[in-house]
């Protein structure tokens, strides 16, 4: 089961439950473009100075395990999704993105991500259930497992 929610939560669009009734919030982004459209500053430190960018170094992400879903829709319903922690999305847009002197403007912190550069995150829904809580494997009482013997009858006097 999945809740979304209509852009009053920024850190996440939907909540996905399993049948225990744990949830795992979660980002999409869909596109029916060629790239997504991200802030750089949002995932990187970055400094102006006369109007020069230079990437300090990542940013403390508040929940850096979240899980990321890029969707790209396609035409023909053959849509792709790409799943990915946070952290991995912030470190493919610290490769991305360099700094310098934007050619439009210098404030500009336009970064795009294309499907190419999230091909290993293609179809990874086995992350989306490695983030509910793990079911605690009950280990049996060996001595439990034997067949025990009746009690013995109560003599009485």
């Amino acid at each position: 089961m999945a809740s979304p929610f209509a852009g009053n939560v920024p850190l996440f669009d939907l909540l996905a439950a399993d049948i225990r009734g744990y949830v795992v919030p979660i980002q999409v982004k869909a596109i029916n473009g060629i790239s997504w459209q991200l802030r750089a500053d949002s995932y990187l430190d970055i400094d102006i100075v006369d109007g020069v960018q230079h990437v300090r170094g990542k940013k403390a992400l508040v929940n850096p395990d979240l899980v990321c879903i890029f969707v790209l829709l396609r035409e023909n319903e053959d849509d792709e999704f790409y799943i990915l922690r946070l952290r991995k999305l912030q470190d493919q847009v610290a490769v991305l993105y360099k700094g310098g002197r934007r050619p439009k403007n210098p404030e500009s912190m336009h970064c795009a991500v294309y499907p190419a550069h999230l091909r290993e995150h293609r179809d990874m829904w086995s992350l989306v259930e490695q983030s509910f809580p793990q079911v605690p494997t009950l280990t049996p009482n060996p001595d439990a497992l034997r067949r025990r013997k009746p009690p013995s009858k109560l003599s009485r006097k």
